[in-house]
């Protein structure tokens, strides 16, 4: 194990669609002990989480003032309220399962799409991803390693 290794996990678990889901079966391909690969690759895929949020929040608003095509952001955000609205108190568990449950489609990214869509506050979305993540990087380490010893 080289701390290049250790970097790369690190900088595959920040990439959108690969996400910890591909970084945590590479570290352990590389040799990284499952327990500070996981440690990596939670760090990593969160890293760039808030940003994302952040920027897309601004970026809908913004869009949605434009002359011509603002109406559709706009509706976008309205549907996004009106949802917000219907699913209340669930959203926090909703984002966080949908994050949780590894499979294509679904992971930190994606669920800070859905949080801006929603126009969650940061502090709640960030919770529902987080623990997502954390729950998600379980169950892939426990796969992984599964394989691994079957291997």
């Amino acid at each position: 194990m080289l701390f290049k290794d250790i970097l790369w996990v690190f900088f595959i678990s920040m990439l959108p669609v690969v996400e910890l889901r591909g970084a945590i079966p590479a570290g352990v391909t590389l040799g990284i002990p499952i327990a500070l690969d996981y440690i990596i690759c939670v760090i990593g895929n969160m890293l760039p989480i808030p940003f994302v949020m952040l920027f897309l929040k601004a970026l809908l608003v913004q869009l949605s003032k434009l002359p011509k095509i603002g109406g559709f952001f706009a509706k976008i955000i309205s549907r996004a309220d009106e949802k917000a609205l219907k699913i209340g108190k669930y959203e926090f568990w909703g984002l966080f399962l949908f994050v949780a449950i590894p499979i294509p489609g679904t992971g930190a990214w994606t669920g800070a799409l859905v949080a801006a869509a929603l126009r969650m506050r940061l502090k709640k979305a960030m919770a529902a991803i987080f623990l997502g993540v954390l729950t998600s990087g379980i169950i892939v380490s426990l796969i992984t390693v599964g394989v691994s010893t079957v291997i």
